[in-house]
């Protein structure tokens, strides 16, 4: 590595050591739990994490001990993205399969908890399935760890991160305000500028809230024009939107719901159409999941898929509405997989010819994912991260 990038990197922690935090000992589970100056400084960790990695510099800040996932819930990127982070640190991975532990034989939560974490510096949580119970779940999770550390059951508290829960997905949402960064060149850029963030049309019905929610309630605390579009009827967490527009207020942005898409996309600078279920959905389909009700959870999808279908046309992202974002270029964002029109289904969220049009710069934002998650590690697991991060340097 060359003189000058070992003084860049060294600026980059300079920055990060003048930002307040109180991250150390903590967990990271939702992004409006934290403050403006700990999200920034998740945000210049993960940059110089990915600087580090780009030029092949020793990023492995701990020697041993675990990192465990618990996945319940199917995934690509955030699963590949923790276990990346994982290693970046120098932490072995362990996922924890239910189905082959003691929790089927009445193993409480509590416990569970406490004997994953012997020597385990951070457990990564999804639970997005079940609306109410998500976070819930990773809340007993931590209470369970603040004993066990504060008892002296384990020597080191582990954080718990938050890889995507029935309210927020933080890791997804603090990689895209990474990617609105790069592409705008700063944060302050972002303020006045234009998203939608909007429902779309999908061939199924059970999609988690929490992207949107992530959305709605990260990006309107940087001063962003933000605009929640969906159909009459598939509105998110009330409490969230309240939140959003909260935000938006104290930060000088502007936060407002429509129910339209091509509206929505009027003078856009940045594009997020997504599906998800409608939150009355959301509310149904957990009861029903609970009751292991299998006849009534397909009596819900069939009657959802149908309500869907009333929307194909006038919410799936295509080149007409595109043409009606600032300059006919807005940028187009997702969390991945889209269902491609034509390609991943016969109808879908986003047409062919759109998605292959920003289909790299789709990759480029997911590629933040494991990056922004060591850096929750690192603020959550080193008490002055700045000088963890100058050490890592030296070396």
């Amino acid at each position: 590595m060359t003189q000058q990038a070992i003084s860049d990197l060294y600026e980059m922690v300079n920055v990060l050591g003048k930002l307040e935090t109180k991250m150390y000992n903590g967990d990271f589970l939702l992004t409006w739990d934290r403050t403006t100056d700990e999200l920034r400084a998740v945000l210049q960790t993960a940059e110089l994490l990915e600087e580090a990695y780009r030029r092949n510099a020793r990023t492995r800040m701990f020697d041993g001990r675990l990192a465990v996932s618990i996945f319940r819930d199917q995934s690509t990127r955030t699963r590949f993205s923790f276990a990346s982070a994982a290693s970046m640190l120098g932490l072995s991975l362990q996922e924890l399969d239910e189905k082959k532990s003691q929790i089927a034989h009445g193993e409480t939560v509590r416990e569970t908890a406490n004997m994953i974490s012997f020597a385990t510096e951070v457990i990564g949580i999804r639970d997005d399935m079940f609306l109410g119970e998500g976070n819930k779940y990773m809340r007993e999770v931590s209470a369970a760890l603040d004993e066990g550390f504060r008892e002296g059951v384990l020597p080191q508290r582990p954080a718990v991160v938050n890889l995507q829960c029935d309210l927020d997905h933080p890791t997804q949402s603090m990689a895209d305000l990474l990617h609105l960064k790069n592409h705008f060149g700063s944060l302050e850029a972002l303020r006045g500028k234009k998203i939608a963030m909007t429902w779309a049309y999908s061939p199924s019905y059970g999609k988690p809230l929490s992207v949107p929610q992530g959305i709605i309630g990260l990006m309107t605390r940087f001063g962003m024009d933000v605009t929640l579009a969906h159909p009459e009827g598939y509105g998110l967490v009330p409490e969230i939107v309240d939140r959003a527009g909260s935000f938006a207020s104290e930060s000088g942005g502007k936060f407002r719901v429509a129910n339209s898409m091509a509206e929505a996309f009027e003078g856009a600078d940045v594009v997020y159409p997504k599906s998800w279920a409608p939150f009355a959905v959301m509310q149904e389909r957990t009861k029903l999941l609970m009751a292991k009700d299998e006849a009534g959870l397909k009596d819900l999808e069939k009657r959802c898929l149908a309500q869907n279908a009333t929307h194909m046309a006038d919410w799936e992202c295509d080149a007409a509405k595109m043409a009606k974002t600032k300059g006919g270029e807005a940028l187009y964002m997702h969390c991945l997989p889209a269902d491609i029109s034509g390609v991943s289904c016969q109808r879908g969220e986003v047409t062919a010819d759109v998605f292959e049009k920003y289909r790299l710069a789709t990759y480029r934002e997911a590629f933040h994912k494991p990056f922004v998650i060591a850096a929750m590690i690192m603020m959550t697991r080193f008490e002055n991260a700045p000088a963890a991060m100058r050490e890592m340097i030296q070396r």
